[in-house]
């Protein structure tokens, strides 16, 4: 069994919370922290900040004085990279700034390392280490191990109900069902995902921006970056986008999914993209869909969508994670119910592990997943 020191525990401890400062900039990549060890001392730390800007390990190199980095221990979260992609190696920069002694909480998925920058580092003679806190390494970078491993997002399914499992007025009135607490909540969960897909009869419906508002919601975003908004995906089999709408007026990429191809007048002004997914029983494949987000490197995807749409994720075993939030009202029988699905007996039923319930203001959240049995 691998041993760690205590100061390596509490420098990954560390080395996870600065990760952490990138859960809303580090994009298609990984969210990854590092600390350097010398001498009984944390004597630097840094995280990955967004696409493009250096790696932890570089960023705690660039920090330290060389002649302390030489034989220092460097505490990383993910396993350094092996491969030039937008900046180099980790691997090399930490054998070229002779660090004695790696410990990594988990390997890396990706492909092009897998193992090999590990390899690197022990044919280098420098000491190595992996599993200190692999599982909270793991939780913080489900999305990016999911697209690594299955070629998809990691899939939040979000919603909000009554006491009653209710989601709207008969009319449709559903605004707002959960208070402020929950809705600033949510804004945490969209800021996280760089994809929220919603049906085109919310957009007519509801008429959401599903923007992510950082300021309004506390969400702090690294010193000199700008938060981006994520990908808008409107899922639209029949080709009904209207021309405006608060959708189209909020900044931000938009994804128009139909099942033919249509024409619209943002697309030939490029506001919105068209893709033409195929369909399964005259609706959108979903699961075909997760792969063409993946293609595009989105890590995380939240759906906030009607009953139907949400009921064909269930049905279809595709929610990684569930968010149900609970208001304190009751909207009686003839209100909307929460998920449109429709097992034929009690045995058909998804079953659901509840994770945790806990308070978010006046309301209840429900964090879930699917069970092994459908």
């Amino acid at each position: 069994m691998t041993k760690f020191t205590d100061l390596e525990r509490l420098a990954m401890r560390r080395a996870l919370l600065l990760a952490e400062k990138g859960l809303y900039t580090t994009g298609e990549n990984p969210r990854v922290g590092a600390c350097l060890v010398k001498d009984g001392n944390i004597i630097a730390q840094g995280f990955h900040r967004a696409p493009g800007y250096p790696h932890a390990e570089v960023e705690v190199i660039k920090q330290t004085d060389a002649s302390l980095v030489r034989e220092s221990t460097c505490v990383v979260t993910l396993e350094p990279c092996s491969h030039v992609g937008k900046t180099g190696p980790c691997a090399q920069a930490l054998i070229d700034a002779g660090v004695a002694r790696v410990v990594v909480a988990m390997e890396d998925p990706n492909p092009l390392v897998a193992g090999r920058g590990l390899a690197k580092l022990r044919d280098a003679n420098i000491d190595v280490a992996v599993g200190l806190y692999s599982q909270e390494a793991h939780s913080l970078n489900r999305g990016f191990v999911s697209r690594m491993i299955y070629g998809r997002p990691y899939v939040w399914l979000k919603s909000a109900a009554s006491l009653d499992g209710k989601v709207a007025m008969a009319n449709g009135e559903s605004k707002w069902i959960t208070g402020p607490d929950a809705r600033r909540d949510v804004q945490r969960i969209r800021g996280r995902c760089q994809a929220i897909v919603t049906g085109i009869n919310t957009v007519l419906v509801d008429d959401p921006q599903l923007t992510v508002r950082h300021n309004e919601s506390g969400l702090i975003v690294p010193e000199g970056l700008s938060a981006k908004q994520p990908l808008r995906v409107i899922l639209d089999t029949q080709g009904r986008l209207p021309i405006t709408n608060r959708l189209l007026d909020a900044a931000g990429p938009i994804l128009w999914v139909t099942g033919n191809k249509y024409q619209h007048p943002l697309w030939a002004k490029r506001r919105i993209e068209q893709w033409v997914a195929p369909l399964c029983d005259g609706q959108i494949d979903l699961k075909i869909l997760l792969l063409e987000l993946g293609r595009r490197q989105i890590n995380e995807v939240l759906f906030e969508a009607g009953t139907t749409l949400l009921g064909r994720l269930i049905e279809d075993r595709l929610v990684d994670q569930g968010v149900l939030y609970y208001a304190p009202k009751l909207l009686g029988q003839t209100a909307r119910s929460l998920y449109d699905i429709a097992p034929t007996q009690l045995a058909d039923a998804p079953e659901v592990i509840i994770q945790r319930i806990f308070e978010v203001g006046e309301d209840l959240r429900l964090d879930w997943i699917l069970g092994t049995q459908a």
